[in-house]
């Protein structure tokens, strides 16, 4: 049986961002794994954590869900917060990493290679006000063909040191200016059940 951790790192902006998506989307992957006969557990960043008790959460799943807003092309500060906290906790017990995986005789070769969660896997569920366009598209100015995946790749990596294998990432775009909420909901649906099962 499957367990999945849920983390939810929306960051509440009155008027702004209120962290409805957000929490829906959240709530369609507890839906999800309910259907599917998986476990859950979950982590409502804002609500607060105990760093010891999520490297546990982390250890006991097999694939972590990341449902986070894009501020500033990147997560909301409070989930930096929480992945200093915990990765740091979690090298400390040894329970994530246990280094960075080079030896002193040759540290130029295998960073990144300490990590001990190996057959785990994560992926991100994220909220843009960008239109879909801009990803992967050389004709638009700021990313220049880059792609919304590239823009996180900094995220995913944090547990790719770990030793996690990071899946397709899904990505609502346009959630402000012309959300299309049952759009996502049902391709976010398809999504997991492409990744997950």
């Amino acid at each position: 049986m499957k367990h999945l951790h849920i983390i939810n790192a929306h960051q509440y902006y009155q008027g702004i961002s209120e962290g409805k998506l957000t929490k829906t989307l959240a709530e369609t992957t507890k839906t999800f794994c309910e259907d599917h006969g998986y476990t859950y557990s979950e982590t409502i960043i804002e609500d607060g954590y105990d760093p010891a008790g999520e490297v546990e959460k982390y250890v006991k799943a097999d694939v972590v869900v990341l449902h986070t807003p894009v501020y500033w092309f990147n997560t909301p500060w409070i989930h930096k917060k929480y992945v200093d906290e915990v990765f740091n906790t979690g090298l400390a017990l040894g329970r994530l990493l246990k280094d960075d995986g080079r030896t002193r005789k040759d540290p130029s070769k295998n960073y990144g290679t300490g990590g001990l969660m190996q057959g785990r896997k994560m992926t991100m569920v994220t909220s843009w006000n960008a239109p879909e366009e801009f990803s992967g598209n050389k004709d638009q100015y700021l990313l220049s063909g880059k792609t919304a995946d590239d823009v996180l790749y900094n995220v995913g990596i944090n547990y790719r040191f770990c030793g996690y294998e990071v899946l397709p990432n899904f990505h609502c775009f346009n959630v402000i200016k012309d959300p299309q909420i049952e759009q996502y909901l049902r391709e976010y649906r398809n999504h997991l059940e492409q990744i997950i099962k």
